[in-house]
């Protein structure tokens, strides 16, 4: 199997021996605590989950600022987007500390990792910008990515973590929810050897469905691995448990036994376009997975990206031999009336727009709030049932 980022074998950070587990969560409650971000409350997950192999913690400002500029740490370890713990509450905290770090997004904030600090960093706010703005490519605070990184504080806690527990993902979304490690275990136990990955934080509509079987055909795989982010998303995304019920639906029905593995990842959305895919790939790695499916504007909102440049960043940013991941290349995917199948635009050049059944996510949203199914070559019914049903109860709410 694919080796992981960095390392030989995983480093998950998840406390799993029960006595330790058990010592460190009495321990907890003797220690100073801080309400972290939804952002580092994702990372400390992530970390906890083996995803993001090898880090052992989050990062200093000199290597946030460096994975900003050059996509690498300080030590020379390819990394493309900071991983860190920014603070407006860390008062009181110094470095040689340990302390527990309490979840923003669980009641009663219970703690979510403990933490033994080694350096508190007042970050200026021209370096919060200069990460900002190679992170995001825009400083523009319509940017949801932008407004979260740049809104969670100065104050910088860096240091190695012992991750307690996965936060809401494991109690919401029991599955779904799986570990690096659990799926890095499934693929060997299905025997699985070349498997390619499908990042989504949307339902999935008959245009991403063929994507999967062309890049399946195309890379001849063993099996996909249809990997849902499962945390925080900008408002009028739809919510995860939505997702998942459609995407399980269209599996069922639609794709052979023993070809699908559906899980779900406990990270919030960046929205960060190239910078993100790369992320993407790389936690991929760690998963198992030999591909990663890079599609138009991945991972991208609203203009701020052009819509290839999540493919190009493998290519002007990556060094060769930084992973060995690979990436498949796809362009966007629609139905064709012309040929009556899915294919990429790029694969029809004798097309006109019309030839091709195109809605617009805000027509789509129209039609299902108004319990009217998309075209079947748009949407599975199956799918276009579930959707329709969240969105006439969400009317019926506003």
């Amino acid at each position: 199997m694919i080796k992981p980022h960095g390392a030989d074998a995983l480093i998950p950070l998840f406390v799993s021996d029960a006595e330790q587990h058990k010592a460190l969560t009495a321990e907890a409650e003797t220690l100073p605590s801080l309400l972290v971000s939804s952002a580092a409350a994702a990372n400390a997950v992530m970390l906890g989950a083996g995803y993001f192999t090898p880090l052992k913690g989050y990062m200093n400002l000199a290597d946030s600022l460096a994975v900003a500029k050059d996509l690498c740490t300080t030590d020379g370890l390819f990394w493309p987007v900071p991983i860190v713990n920014l603070s407006k509450d860390a008062q009181g905290i110094t470095a040689g500390q340990r302390i527990a770090l309490r979840d923003p997004n669980v009641e009663g904030n219970p703690v979510l990792a403990i933490m033994d600090v080694e350096a508190v960093e007042t970050v200026s706010a021209e370096q919060i910008d200069f990460m900002a703005e190679n992170i995001f490519g825009t400083l523009d605070e319509k940017h949801p990515g932008v407004q979260t990184f740049k809104g969670q504080g100065n104050t910088l806690l860096s240091g190695p973590i012992q991750v307690l527990n996965f936060s809401y993902f494991q109690a919401d979304f029991p599955e779904t929810f799986r570990t690096a490690v659990e799926i890095r275990n499934e693929i060997a136990e299905r025997g699985w050897n070349k498997v390619v990955a499908f990042q989504t934080r949307n339902p999935m509509h008959r245009a991403h469905e063929e994507l999967c079987r062309m890049a399946m055909d195309d890379l001849g795989t063993d099996g996909i691995l249809i990997h849902m982010l499962l945390g925080q998303l900008k408002p009028g995304d739809i919510p995860a448990h939505v997702r998942d019920a459609s995407i399980r639906k269209m599996v069922d029905v639609y794709f052979p036994k023993n070809t699908v593995m559906i899980t779900g990842y406990g990270f919030d959305m960046l929205y960060a376009g190239p910078r993100e895919a790369v992320l993407h790939a790389l936690f991929r790695q760690n998963c198992g997975c030999t591909h990663l499916i890079v599609g138009r504007d991945h991972a991208g909102v609203g203009d701020y990206y052009g819509g290839f440049d999540a493919q190009t960043i493998f290519d002007e940013k990556v060094p060769a031999g930084a992973m060995d991941i690979e990436i498949y290349r796809a362009d966007h995917t629609a139905y064709s009336k012309k040929l009556d199948k899915v294919v990429m635009m790029r694969d029809a050049p004798d097309h006109e727009k019309e030839d091709f059944v195109l809605l617009s996510g805000t027509k789509v949203r129209e039609m299902l709030g108004a319990g009217i199914a998309p075209p079947p070559e748009f949407s599975r019914p199956e799918v276009a049932k579930i959707l329709m049903d969240y969105y006439q109860i969400e009317d019926a709410k506003a």
